[in-house]
This record gives structure tokens, C-alpha cells and sequence, in this order.
């Protein structure tokens, strides 16, 4: 059965960040249904979901609570325009994540995904400036950042890999280094560069846009919170907007709700998805500041609008999932579990660092990563895990010469046990 439903898939579907050549020898694997943190295919094989299927799925596959929420949901509304129009869903969903993050965040914009989310954050930045008379047609991000592949979000990216190919297409952007480890000193050393930067283009820049702690496909680097600390004071002092990305690090994965929080500030602009609506549908927000949305607010003048939209803004089913997801982080005191069980991994993690062809291991709350050193990129040695894993029946999914752990919430410990020998004994079997 397999077999023929893969036949089936490569007859008609492009698969996105894929080599689909690789699909002549790599196993496509197709998936009948998956529950809790168990992926399971047509022939009975089952793979534990150690990447949260790209990084959504919070409180595992088939979540009875988030599945009652949708049904219940799709047999009163499941869309409806939201130019001149709402719907509870959307509005209990915006009155909760402004709750739930600090003053003087006030203000929600809707979208449909992560990509989307930084595209409407950098265009209200820009458009927020030029209200105000002031034109700064530049953003700041860091380097090895990744913010998405529209061309605005890849814009502001800084990985060669989804990048460079596209450079003639891209907005203006400049990057200021990136702290170099997890070390209040390399924060300071990167916040100095910062600085220069801004002293010397300030006046240019509508935004400093960075991913909180951890840069998700820039091979998990983390940094410490001393930078996010410093990169707030500066962009405060140069006036310079400071949106935090935390489509990845939002909703728990750092060890708190936010990533930001663990440096007691507050941005200009929060960007959200992925975990939002527990990796059921798509959905994107960004919250932002009163100050930001009377900028917009005025009788009806077409350049200062924000005349920014989506087919499917705040759909009230994914609103739904995105309820029923917080529910499960007020009910059930998740931010607390997961702390005895980052404790578990990073035990773990200690044994990783014996091996001769590791690098560094590295862990900030639900998200831990191995580096692999000495290696040809060319050698695709994440591929090689990659297939071992689905051997043993886990999902690893290595970015380059990073193997890294993001599961879901409700992994067991004993779950954490097979996903980490597997990655151990996969490693190991490399050399």
C-alpha cells in the first residue's frame, strides 16, 4: 500500500524543501494517521514525531481536546470575510494573546502563516515611519537568521541556502552580527556591533527584526538574553522599531511562553504561528502596540491605510484550534512540565558530547541540538541520520550537520529515551 501511494504522490506533487530527484532512492513515507506523538503509515510502521512536523505540533497528533473544539466549530462557521465583518472565534482569540503578553502590546493583525506574519510586521514598520513623515526604507536582522521565504521575510533571512538565488528580487535589508554562543560576553561583543550600526544608519532603518534566542533553521544557534536586553535599549534610543519573531520559540519551546520574556521585554511587534493553533491549521498574528495602530487611524486616506489582507484571515476554525491550544497551556500547567523534561533531555544531551565527531550540544527549554564537526556539507550527513532514524522508528530531521530534538509536549520520558539513543546511535555509526 505504501508503495502505491507513493507512486501516486511523485506523479503529481512537489514537495516543498526537496530535492525530489532524492525520491528515486530516499523513501517517501506516506502517513494513514498519527496520534499523540506517534506518525504511523500504511503497512503499520510507526515514527515518533521528534520535529513536530516542522515545528507546529504542540500537544500531539489527534489532540481529543483540539479535535472537539474544530467539530464543534465547523458546524456553525467555518469562514466568513473579516473586512466589515467577526466572529467570536477571532475575537476571543485576539482578546487572549494580548492578555497574555505585556503592556503596551494592545493591537492584533490576523494573517495566514509565519511568512506572512513577518511580511505584515515589516510593511506596518516601513508604513508606520512614513505616516509619521519619516521615510527609512531599511530593515536590520542578524546574521544567520531566517524569517521565511516570501520575498519580504527571505529578504531579511540570512541564510545562503533559501537566499542568495534570489538576491536580484529582495528589499533593502543589512545584518549586524549575531552573538557567536550562548555567552553574556559574545552578546556584549555582538551588541556593540549593533550599536556602531546604529550610530552610524539609524535614521534609515524601520525595524530590527531577530528571532528570540534561538535561530531556527540557522542550524539552532542560541544566544543568551543579555543581547535581546541590550538590542531593546539600543532600539529604543535610536528609535528603531524591534519586532520579535517567535513563530518557532512562541508558545513554550524556549522554557517560557515567549522567548522574549526571559529578558523582561517587551517589543514592538510580536510575530506568531506554528504552535498557535497547535500544528492543526494555519494561522499567523502579529500584536503590536496602540501607539503603532493610531498611526493607521484617521479618516479614510488610501496611503495611510494599512491596506494589508489574506483570503482566509482569522478563520474561525483555525481561531478554534488556537482556543482549544491555550486552554490546554492554562488547564494543565504545560510550561512547568516541560521544565522536568528539558531537565531529562539535557541530561541526555551530556552523553553526546563524548563522541569524537560532535561539536558542541547546545539547549534553550524544549529545544536541543547536536553539531556535528569535520564534515563536507556535500557528504549530506544529515541525510544519513535522517534514514537511519526512520529505521529505528524516529523522525529526525537534521538541518545540515545539526541534529536537533523539538518534540511535542506530550512526549513521554521514556519517548525521549528512544528518540535521543536513536540520534546517539546514529551518530555514532557515521564513523
Amino acid at each position: 500500500m505504501n508503495d502505491e501511494i507513493v507512486s501516486q504522490d511523485l506523479q503529481y506533487i512537489w514537495h516543498p524543501c526537496t530535492q525530489m530527484k532524492d525520491h528515486e532512492t530516499l523513501p517517501l513515507i506516506p502517513i494513514k494517521s498519527a496520534k499523540g506523538v506517534y506518525l504511523h503509515d500504511f503497512e503499520g510502521n510507526s515514527y515518533i514525531d521528534a520535529v513536530s512536523s516542522w515545528w507546529v505540533n504542540l500537544f500531539g497528533h489527534s489532540n481529543p481536546k483540539i479535535n472537539a473544539r474544530v467539530k464543534e466549530q465547523i458546524d456553525n462557521l467555518e469562514h466568513v470575510i473579516l473586512a466589515g465583518f467577526t466572529h467570536k472565534p477571532a475575537i476571543d482569540l485576539a482578546a487572549r494573546l494580548v492578555a497574555l503578553t505585556p503592556e503596551p502590546i494592545q493591537k492584533l493583525f490576523f494573517a495566514d502563516n509565519g511568512s506572512s506574519a513577518v511580511e505584515v510586521s515589516l510593511k506596518m514598520s516601513y508604513h508606520y515611519f512614513l505616516n509619521n513623515g519619516r521615510k527609512r526604507p531599511l530593515f536590520l536582522s542578524l546574521t544567520n537568521s531566517y524569517h521565511g521565504e516570501t520575498i519580504g521575510a527571505l529578504s531579511v533571512g540570512d541564510v545562503d541556502l533559501y537566499k542568495k538565488i534570489y538576491e536580484p528580487l529582495l528589499i533593502r535589508s543589512i545584518q549586524t552580527p549575531v552573538p557567536t554562543d550562548q555567552s553574556i560576553e559574545s552578546a556584549k561583543v555582538a551588541l556593540a556591533a549593533l550599536e556602531k550600526i546604529f550610530e552610524e544608519k539609524a535614521e534609515e532603518i524601520s525595524a530590527f527584526i531577530l528571532e528570540p534566542l534561538i535561530q531556527g533553521a540557522g542550524g539552532m544557534h542560541m544566544y543568551h538574553p543579555e543581547y535581546l536586553r541590550g538590542a531593546r535599549e539600543l532600539t529604543q534610543h535610536y528609535d528603531v522599531h524591534l519586532i520579535a519573531d517567535e513563530i518557532m520559540t512562541g508558545f513554550g519551546r524556549s522554557g517560557t511562553m515567549f522567548a522574549f520574556e526571559q529578558a523582561g521585554i517587551v517589543p514592538d511587534f510580536i510575530c506568531l504561528s506554528k504552535g498557535l493553533t497547535g500544528g492543526y491549521l494555519p494561522l499567523s498574528v502579529v500584536l503590536t502596540t496602540d501607539d503603532v495602530y493610531r498611526a493607521f487611524y484617521c479618516d479614510y486616506n488610501e496611503h495611510k491605510a494599512f491596506l494589508h489582507s489574506h483570503s482566509y484571515t482569522g478563520n474561525p476554525l483555525a481561531c478554534s484550534a488556537a482556543l482549544a491550544t491555550l486552554d490546554i497551556f492554562e488547564s494543565e500547567n504545560v510550561i512547568e512540565s516541560n521544565r522536568a523534561k528539558s531537565g531529562y533531555i539535557a541530561q541526555k544531551l551530556q552523553i553526546f558530547e563524548e563522541l569524537p565527531n560532535v561539536k558542541s550540544v547546545r539547549q534553550t527549554g524544549m529545544v536541543a541540538a547536536v553539531e556535528l564537526k569535520g564534515y563536507d556539507p556535500a557528504l549530506r550527513m544529515g541525510l544519513k541520520i535522517y534514514r537511519y532514524g526512520l529505521e529505528k522508528g524516529v523522525l529526525l530531521r537534521p538541518l545540515g550537520n545539526v541534529v536537533y530534538f523539538m518534540p511535542p509536549y506530550t512526549i513521554t520520558f521514556e519517548e525521549i529515551d528512544t528518540v535521543m539513543d536513536t540520534a546517539y546511535e546514529a551518530i555514532r555509526s557515521l564513523d
